[in-house]
């Protein structure tokens, strides 16, 4: 680990350093800090595009998490010597983000603890460790099974330090389970990922790979029979955060200068006005079926509910094959291309996009998410993983989890994890030069964003303003407003499974399998089922003000082109950017 620029920085600041020095000088911090998260963590280096280090798998124990910790005290206090009023507006920005997310990781280390009681973290980096240098051809392939090799002979020493770190009864039971399931995830990438391609390396080297192959997949034996005989049986630990853990979470998870009772609100507040929505927009679908309807003038929510439904079982009507949701979204995707270029709606990357199925250690926790490549490969593609039904469901699951994600709603998730959602935010956002702000990008602002393209298609006409598909739309932007209320009423106020599903499922007509997994995804994370909801509201915002300030010369495209040319740093600095206002302090 470098010490000397932190040192010189110190001597820099303490001096009389013109305004272009104090510059540098945060630039050669920021540098130091890309080229140390190799020493925070090379897998989630390799993850970024870092590879100085692909041939490292993290320590997990006591005296890695104290290096770790006085390292991040260390760039506190460099950060911390800086007057931020006097850099640049583009350094201010990224001091601001980088001082949140060092605050963050060493709050995470010490105060929330993870590392004691989450055993999906552990199982994440192993996975990844393995994925990341396999996914994409940032190097030739057999430069990347030697750092395999080299990691998966690691993975005994990091599953035993695993073990040693979790303190089973602070384990939630959830997370234990949950566990059980992914745990194979590794076992699985090796098979697939790993053994197909081993025939390009010399035979010493293959038995090299499968030496090692053999002793991480009898790691990960030891691991899942540790996992089912000894955490489980004693997992009692509690998965709701309560208010003191969560508002400090959520606090650096958002960087917004919302609370949670004012999200709770607001969210509160939405909910009625989009279930009004629907209902409005349902009596459309509804009069063509049965065109001698007469609404009343003033229905009650049953009324509302009732109309609300039977429209929705028209886009219910519409089903992929059970396994054919791969396919259906690639020409979904397509179809959003060709839009966004027709209507002129924001420029269209060129970086390319492969639609896969989600590799089996990330699953339990999502349906689909976008895979960018690491903010430092440049020119590899992005992945839209898309997650198989479970074999073990029977007919009445499979039936509720296609007709939650018919046609209309895959398009909807298309929009949001492709075009112009995050594979296009994210493509043109990694081409603002500033490494640190492409590695520290704001959940906020990309889900946010993500939400944003949902609805701002729908707004442009999308799919020839077919109401079924503004119905969908609706129904999936007050699923982002019933998860930003449960976020908080789960980890805080003590809801009960029970009361979370009516909620989605009376309240936000959510199918049973959506309900039911996004209750178990709520018990496994916090803070960041709120980033779509309050992130969508401050692009709003935003866009609201520009309108208002370039009148007659706003245009979508010119917006959104600017809008994405920062990066992705939390949307109230890409606000101040556009409207050239005074940058905010965290």
């Amino acid at each position: 680990m470098k010490r000397v620029i932190l040192f010189l920085i110190v001597l820099l600041l303490s001096s009389s350093a013109i305004a272009s020095s104090i510059d540098e000088a945060f630039q050669n911090l920021a540098n130091e800090y890309i080229s140390d998260l190799a020493n925070f963590s090379p897998v989630f280096a390799t993850y970024v595009g870092e590879h100085s280090a692909d041939d490292k798998l993290d320590n997990v124990d006591a005296t890695a998490r104290a290096q770790r910790r006085e390292l991040l005290r260390e760039y506190i206090a460099a950060l911390e010597a800086f007057d931020l009023d006097s850099l640049n507006r583009a350094n201010q920005i990224d001091a601001e983000i980088l001082i949140n997310q060092l605050q963050s990781d060493l709050w995470s280390m010490d105060e929330l603890q993870e590392w004691a009681w989450n055993p999906l973290y552990y199982i994440d980096i192993s996975g990844s460790s393995i994925y990341s240098l396999l996914a994409r051809d940032f190097a030739p392939i057999t430069q990347r099974l030697r750092n395999a090799t080299a990691r998966l002979n690691q993975v005994p020493r990091f599953l035993e330090q695993a073990r040693a770190a979790i303190q089973p009864e602070r384990v939630p039971k959830i997370h234990a389970e949950t566990a059980i399931k992914q745990a194979p995830g590794l076992t699985s990438i090796i098979d697939t990922m790993i053994v197909p391609e081993m025939s390009v390396l010399k035979e010493a080297e293959q038995q090299q790979l499968n030496t090692a192959i053999e002793l991480a997949k009898n790691a990960v034996a030891e691991h899942q029979a540790w996992l089912e005989e000894e955490l489980l049986p004693r997992a009692a630990g509690d998965f709701r955060l309560g208010a003191e853990l969560y508002d400090i979470k959520l606090a650096f998870a958002l960087n917004s200068p919302l609370s949670r009772r004012e999200i709770t609100a607001l969210a509160e507040q939405e909910y009625e006005t989009v279930r009004n929505a629907m209902y409005e927009v349902a009596k459309t679908v509804y009069i063509i079926k049965h065109p001698y309807t007469a609404f009343p003038d003033h229905p009650d929510e049953s009324y509302k509910q009732t109309i609300i439904r039977a429209a929705l079982e028209q886009a219910y009507s519409v089903l992929p094959p059970r396994d054919g949701i791969v396919a259906v979204a690639k020409e979904q995707l397509q179809q959003a291309i060709d839009f966004v270029v027709e209507r002129n709606i924001v420029t269209m990357p060129d970086e390319p996009v492969e639609i896969i199925i989600m590799p089996e250690f990330q699953r339990g926790v999502s349906v689909a998410y976008l895979d960018p490549p690491g903010p430092l490969d440049r020119d590899q593609p992005a992945f839209y993983a898309v997650a198989p039904l479970p074999a073990d469901w029977n007919e009445e699951q499979v039936q509720s989890f296609l007709r939650e994600y018919n046609m209309y709603s895959i398009q909807d998730l298309t929009i949001h994890e492709g075009v112009p959602g995050h594979y296009l935010q994210i493509a043109l956002s990694n081409r603002y030069p500033s490494a640190l702000r492409s590695v520290l990008w704001s959940g906020t602002f990309v889900e946010g964003w993500g939400v944003y393209a949902e609805r701002m298609m729908i707004a442009q006409g999308y799919l020839d303003h077919d109401p079924l598909m503004k119905l969908i739309n609706l129904k999936w932007y007050l699923r982002v407003i019933t998860n930003a209320i449960i976020d908080s009423a789960i980890h805080v106020d003590g809801m009960n499974r029970d009361a979370a599903m009516k909620l989605m499922v009376e309240g936000g007509f959510q199918e049973e399998r959506e309900a039911a997994l996004k209750w178990v995804r709520a018990q496994l994370t916090s803070a960041q089922l709120s980033t779509y909801f309050v992130g969508y509201q401050e692009h709003i915002e935003m866009r609201e003000a520009v309108e208002r300030a370039w009148g007659d010369e706003f245009t979508l495209r010119r917006y959104h082109d600017q809008a994405l040319s920062y990066g992705s740093p939390p949307v109230k600095f890409v606000r101040a950017l556009v409207l050239d206002k005074a940058i905010p302090r965290n």
